[in-house]
C-alpha cells in the first residue's frame, strides 16, 4: 500500500514535532515547513494533504493557501488560534477545505485528516473505475468533465478546488433541482450535517460564484432559493 504524504506548514516547532510523531505513528509520510514560502517550495504532486497554520510570520497561512490554489487542488486543513466564525470563513474563502481551532486534540486532528483523505481517495477510485472515455456535461455556458477536475466557463478554463469541482458537478448533473444546504453538505463532503456546516457550504458557493458568474453579486447560474437552498438555473 502506498503511504500518503502530509505537509505540515507551521512556525511552532513543538506543534510540528508533535503532529509529525502522531502522523508517522499512523503510517503517513510527513514533510515539514516552518513558514509559508518553504511550504510552497516543498509542495509537489506527491502531497496528499496540507496542514497549514493561519498565523505565521512573513507569509500568512491565508496568503500561502491562496498561492497553493494557483497550482494545486490538494486538500488544505487550516490550524487557527481564532475561533470566531469570521476568521474561519476567511480561511475557507482563501481556498481551505476545513479548519481546526487550537488547542486541538490529536484524535480530532486525525479525524479531520482521515475525512479529507477519504473523500479524495473515493474520488480517485471513481476515476479509476470509470471508463477511459472522457465525459462532459454542458449547461448555461459551463462545461465540466465528469471524470476529472476540469471545467470551462464561457470557453475559458477555470481552476477549481476539489470541493468546488464536486459542487459544480453535482449542480450540472441535476440542473433545476433545489438542493438544501444539508443535502449539499452530506452529498459533497460525505459527512453528517452539523450546525457549522452551513457556513462551509455558503463559502464554497460564494467562491464558485466568483469563478462562474458574470456578476457574483447578481448570480444567474447558482441561484439562492430562499428558505430552501440552492439550484443551478438559467
Amino acid at each position: 500500500m502506498i503511504k500518503q504524504t502530509i505537509l505540515i506548514v507551521e512556525d511552532d516547532a513543538a506543534i510540528r514535532e508533535g503532529v509529525r510523531i502522531l502522523l508517522e505513528g499512523e503510517g503517513y509520510i510527513v514533510e515539514e515547513a516552518e513558514n509559508g514560502q518553504i511550504g510552497l517550495d516543498r509542495l509537489n504532486n506527491r502531497t496528499d494533504i496540507v496542514i497549514l497554520d493561519v498565523m505565521m510570520p512573513g507569509m500568512s497561512g491565508i496568503k500561502t493557501c491562496e498561492e497553493i490554489r494557483k497550482v494545486s487542488s490538494v486538500p488544505v486543513l487550516f490550524l487557527t488560534a481564532k475561533d470566531q466564525e469570521s476568521d474561519k470563513l476567511v480561511g475557507l474563502m482563501a481556498g481551505g477545505d476545513d479548519y481546526l481551532v487550537k488547542p486541538f486534540s490529536y484524535a480530532e486532528l486525525l479525524g479531520r485528516i482521515k475525512a479529507l483523505l477519504r473523500r479524495r481517495n473515493v474520488y480517485d477510485r471513481q476515476m479509476e473505475t470509470t471508463p477511459d472515455k472522457e465525459q462532459w456535461l454542458e449547461h448555461s455556458g459551463i462545461r465540466i468533465n465528469t471524470r476529472r477536475n476540469q471545467a470551462f466557463c464561457r470557453g475559458e478554463e477555470i481552476t477549481l478546488t476539489d470541493m468546488e469541482y464536486r459542487l459544480l458537478l453535482l449542480f450540472l448533473e441535476y440542473p433545476q433541482k433545489v438542493f438544501s444546504v444539508e443535502n449539499l453538505y452530506e452529498s459533497v463532503w460525505g459527512e453528517s450535517f452539523v450546525y457549522t456546516s452551513g457556513n462551509t457550504v455558503m463559502v464554497h458557493i460564494r467562491r464558485l460564484r466568483k469563478k462562474i458568474e458574470v456578476d457574483p453579486q447578481k448570480p444567474k447560474l447558482i441561484l439562492t432559493v430562499w428558505g430552501k437552498g440552492y439550484q443551478f438555473g438559467e
